[in-house]
């Protein structure tokens, strides 16, 4: 079973740390981490600069459409980045770690 990390991006801290709850609740994600980050993008022809904060959210592969759906359903964002970094190397305790605290698919 594969492990990845999704990112997205919220305009505000509260809506993150909303949105994190949300993912951990459904036990869609083990581990979220925020960070506050500047963001500089094209928007409609115009360029913006933003403060915004960066949640990397520590899952597994076969999450990640459920992931990014409740991403979408609950951002604030018409266009919310939702991006997979799948990862290649990991310590088997922190495999275990996300295996463990994420929910389990039927088959």
């Amino acid at each position: 079973m594969k492990t990845t990390i999704v990112k997205t991006t919220c305009n505000k801290l509260k809506e993150a740390k909303n949105l994190s709850k949300i993912l951990l609740d459904k036990k869609l994600a083990a581990c979220i981490q925020i960070e506050k980050i500047v963001s500089l993008y094209n928007w409609q022809d115009k360029l913006y600069e933003e403060d915004e904060f960066l949640l990397n959210i520590k899952t597994r592969k076969d999450l990640f459409k459920k992931v990014r759906k409740t991403i979408i359903k609950n951002h604030s964002y018409k266009v919310p980045q939702v991006t997979e970094l799948e990862i290649s190397n990991i310590s088997k305790e922190y495999y275990n770690y996300i295996l463990e605290n994420t929910k389990k698919i039927k088959s």
